[in-house]
């Protein structure tokens, strides 16, 4: 009785001998698996806003934008890197798009006071916006130096605007009255009427907006 009762021991102790490495093994590796899942977490957890931060810049233009910069001459004074060496009116002169704005300004003789303004916004209308205005009602302000004044410098504020403030903004202007913008990525739109088809052009002492209706003040 005794001597089954010793060997009952013996086996057991074998056995526990034996089980011990493979627990302790298991328990080790699930302790591994935890820390590398808990580093694993908090890499991810730290590149999402970097992550988040690429998005939202790759979503802000990065120069000129829009469907009318096609237009724009690729080399000369009239191409966005002579566009960038001369005073606003200078530049715009340059750029047969917007011709008659330039004959505009002249009217009402702003070309000096646009080029020697410093670090302006001119929301520049193209030819085509012009056109919008029936030839009677166009040719009657053209005429008035005092209207043609009032509208012009409605599409001027004093300060260079990049795209991400015209997401949500309202401005003052040269005019003293206020235009809004809105939009992203390259869709902007101003006073909800007027579009910005070639956006973010620069020239010495102005960003210009490209828009393609005339804008009105109130």
């Amino acid at each position: 009785m005794t001597s089954t009762l010793r060997l009952r021991r013996t086996a057991l102790a074998v056995a526990a001998a034996a089980v011990l490495p493979f627990a302790l093994t298991a328990c080790s590796d699930s302790g591994n698996d935890g820390a590398a899942g808990s580093s694993a977490d908090r890499s991810a957890a730290a590149s999402a806003p970097a992550q988040s931060d690429a998005a939202a810049a790759s979503t802000t233009p990065d120069g000129p934008f829009g469907p009318a910069c096609s237009g724009v001459p690729k080399d000369g004074a009239g191409s966005f890197d002579g566009m960038a060496k001369d005073p606003v009116a200078t530049a715009a002169s340059n750029n047969p798009a917007l011709s008659t704005l330039v004959a505009a300004v002249k009217k009402a003789g702003l070309v000096d006071t646009l080029n020697n303004a410093k670090d302006i916004t001119v929301f520049a209308p193209t030819n085509d916006a012009f056109a919008k205005i029936p030839k009677a009602d166009l040719d009657k302000v053209l005429a008035d130096k005092a209207m043609l004044t009032k509208i012009l410098t409605y599409h001027v504020v004093g300060e260079r605007l990049t795209p991400k403030q015209l997401g949500n903004g309202s401005f003052d202007t040269l005019e003293k009255s206020k235009i809004t913008t809105r939009g992203s990525g390259e869709t902007y739109e101003v006073n909800e009427s007027s579009d910005v088809v070639c956006g973010d052009v620069k020239t010495a002492n102005a960003n210009v907006y490209i828009v393609d209706t005339v804008l009105m003040p109130k």
